[in-house]
């Protein structure tokens, strides 16, 4: 495995750790031409630190676009997960309050999720369980601030 050099420019994660943040900078680089590097940098930060959520966006995105769509899934929903906790929600979506515009924090990042998971599921063939998903996402989100008509134009097409 190798990894790129410094000269791509740094990604704006928010505020992280400093060790989690170089973690998941050299997985950015790294993923241009070694994508087992990147998902190794990616699971590293996620062990090292499971509460950041940009940890789990690296790895369901990374994989997202590899194909490896049971993966990301599973990862995705990890990071939605957490996200509601740290916002103080239940796992469940359902169980979510609707927002009328998705500020910042875990809040956001558990709704950008949801609409992630609603994209990965189109991509698997499951169209019911994206269908669900941004129907959450329409009464949770109607604002549609983190931009989930765009997946629900992509379903509706998949029709």
């Amino acid at each position: 495995m190798k990894e790129i050099g410094m000269e791509a420019p740094s990604i704006d994660f928010g505020e992280l750790p400093a060790p989690i943040n170089e973690l998941l900078q050299r997985g950015v680089r790294a993923y241009r031409s070694d994508r087992e590097l990147a998902d190794t940098l990616f699971r590293r930060a996620l062990a090292l630190a499971p509460q950041e959520l940009a940890t789990y966006y690296c790895l369901y995105k990374i994989h997202t676009y590899m194909g490896n769509l049971d993966f990301a899934a599973v990862i995705a929903k990890q990071g939605m997960c957490e996200a509601a906790r740290q916002a103080g929600w239940s796992a469940d979506p359902a169980h979510w309050p609707p927002q009328n515009a998705a500020g910042e924090g875990p809040a956001r990042f558990a709704l950008f999720t949801l609409k992630a998971l609603s994209f990965i599921e189109l991509k698997r063939d499951n169209r019911e369980i994206a269908l669900k998903h941004l129907a959450s996402l329409e009464f949770l989100d109607p604002s549609g601030s983190v931009g989930w008509s765009v997946i629900s134009q992509l379903a509706q097409g998949c029709a």
